[in-house]
């Protein structure tokens, strides 16, 4: 029933498809590889960047004399929630995680404690660290600088009752 010939033909089917598959995946790899290659170009670990809009395009204010603590305590819960629509594309205050670890019961939680998000190598080691509201203020203002090597893609918030604000509602949510 099988001769020589169809063995062949099954064998030159199943190894022309292989080299069908590997080609398919070589020119995939090639025309959307994102990481470092051998030809040392760097890794592009940023994905997108959000809009915040050009009023907020210099994050990074000169040294503060504003008690951020006694501004929390009178800042408008409300106008936080509203702030917090900037951070809805990466952050969820339902319990599940995005982009970004889920923000419920995040004042005085203490720093990279969401078990099973890949936090960044600096939030990892500022783990026995409280989010304090002074330390979210100085998050906010320029995460990249706060925690440099941090995944968080977004610029930061520039006024200050904004991060007073989102802070005040930040305190509101219910782990």
């Amino acid at each position: 029933m099988f001769d020589t010939m169809t063995l062949t033909k099954v064998l030159g089917a199943t190894c022309g498809s292989l080299l069908v598959f590997l080609m398919i995946g070589w020119a995939g790899e090639s025309l959307y590889h994102t990481g470092p290659s051998e030809y040392g170009e760097e890794e592009h670990a940023q994905a997108y960047v959000i809009d915040i809009g050009a009023s907020e395009a210099a994050p990074e204010e000169a040294a503060e004399a504003v008690d951020f603590p006694a501004l929390v305590a009178a800042a408008d819960a409300g106008a936080g929630e509203k702030v917090f629509s900037k951070c809805k594309t990466c952050h969820k205050v339902d319990g599940g995680d995005g982009t970004g670890p889920h923000l419920n019961g995040v004042v005085g939680r203490p720093k990279a404690s969401i078990a099973g998000f890949g936090y960044s190598e600096t939030l990892v080691g500022m783990a026995a660290d409280i989010w304090t509201p002074d330390n979210l203020n100085a998050f906010l203002i320029n995460p990249k600088k706060y925690a440099p090597g941090t995944k968080m893609t977004f610029a930061g918030l520039s006024n200050v009752q904004d991060r007073a604000n989102l802070v005040a509602w930040l305190a509101t949510t219910k782990p």
